[in-house]
């Protein structure tokens, strides 16, 4: 399977599977949420245009043979040899076959090549342990910084700050 860069056509098909492994019963079902997801949409195909259309931001698909997103990652550039990796997620259906670690890989090693990137940060709320877990397999550590989740939620959530180092490979050209 190739990760490639989104496309336009791909987001009707993607917008669903964000949905259901961030939101819903089926992100109940996932091994990475430990507390009940926010009632409220994670994202609007008019946010994933946005991303495409952002210089600084790309959006990763992995396909299904048929070509139909499964997955996705975003890489935000920062500036200064920093970016975020965010709005990971594999099909709830799909999850556990190392399709996750291979979307965070594909998208260390783009902001790398486009972005210059050295430092490669995320989010992700305190309580999820396991997923905490999974991303320090990946070489992300705790920074001790703390950030208010995005939303209100009650009771209130905190997102942690893991970053990891990574080998700039800016293009040339």
């Amino acid at each position: 399977m190739d990760i490639r860069l989104a496309r336009p056509s791909d987001l009707p098909r993607l917008h669903p599977i964000i949905e259901r492994a961030y939101r819903g019963d089926t992100a109940r079902q996932s091994w990475a949420i430990e507390t009940a997801p926010p009632a409220t949409p994670r994202t609007s195909i008019a946010a994933l245009e946005a991303i495409l259309a952002d210089p600084a931001e790309r959006l990763l698909v992995a396909p299904d043979p048929d070509d139909a997103p499964i997955g996705c990652v975003q890489i935000s550039d920062r500036g200064d040899g920093r970016a975020c990796l965010g709005l990971l997620c594999v099909d709830p259906a799909l999850q556990s076959g190392g399709l996750g670690h291979r979307l965070i890989a594909a998208a260390e090693q783009l902001a790398a090549t486009a972005f210059g990137t050295r430092r490669m940060e995320m989010t992700v709320i305190s309580t999820h342990d396991n997923l905490i877990r999974y991303y320090r397999r990946r070489g992300y550590r705790p920074t001790g910084e703390t950030r208010p989740y995005p939303v209100p939620l009650d009771p209130p959530q905190q997102m942690v700050v893991l970053a990891k180092a990574l080998a700039a490979r800016k293009q040339l050209g």
